[in-house]
Formats: structure tokens, C-alpha cells, sequence
């Protein structure tokens, strides 16, 4: 069953950032990963959330998911986010 990673993301220090966003990509691929969404635009249709960035990974599963973001890979990028960014994420499972 595939697991997706949803995250919401402030960016504070977009050139941090974006060396982030250069690195993350080759982390996530390792582990069966792939973007669904990274960043578009968004409308809220309901509620008061606003968020400013979202990111929805898709992967395998959960365990592909909790390996990945254990990683020595994306432990090293990980980080260059905290540093330009806020935010919250979670792993859910799919259908």
C-alpha cells in the first residue's frame, strides 16, 4: 500500500532553501519516492488554513516512507530545510 509524505513549508531564507530543494530530490528517488506535489499554487476552498508551500510524496510504502526520512541521505540534506524553513509534516498511509 503506497505511504505519502505531506508537508506544509515556510520558507524564511529561500537561497538555503534552494540548495535544499537541489538535493532532496536524488534522496527521495533512492527510496521509491516521487513528487505529486512540490509547491504549486494553492486555493483554499475551506477553512482558514493558508499554507505557503506544500510538498505530497508518494511512496511505496510506509516503511519505504520511515527508511527514507531515516536515511543518512536525507539526515545530511535535512539540515539545510530546517535552517531556511518551518513547517509540519506527517506519513500517512494510501489506498
Amino acid at each position: 500500500m503506497p505511504a505519502y509524505l505531506i508537508a506544509e513549508i515556510t520558507v524564511h531564507d529561500p537561497a538555503g532553501f534552494e540548495e535544499y530543494r537541489k538535493q532532496v530530490p536524488a534522496t527521495i528517488a533512492a527510496y521509491g519516492g516521487r513528487y505529486i506535489v512540490r509547491g504549486g499554487s494553492s486555493e483554499v476552498v475551506e477553512g482558514a488554513w493558508q499554507p505557503k508551500r506544500l510538498v505530497v510524496v508518494e511512496f511505496p510504502s510506509m516503511a519505504r516512507a520511515k527508511q527514507w526520512y531515516a536515511s543518512a541521505e536525507y539526515q545530511a540534506v535535512l539540515p539545510l530545510r530546517t535552517k531556511a524553513s518551518t513547517g509540519n509534516a506527517i506519513f500517512v498511509e494510501g489506498v
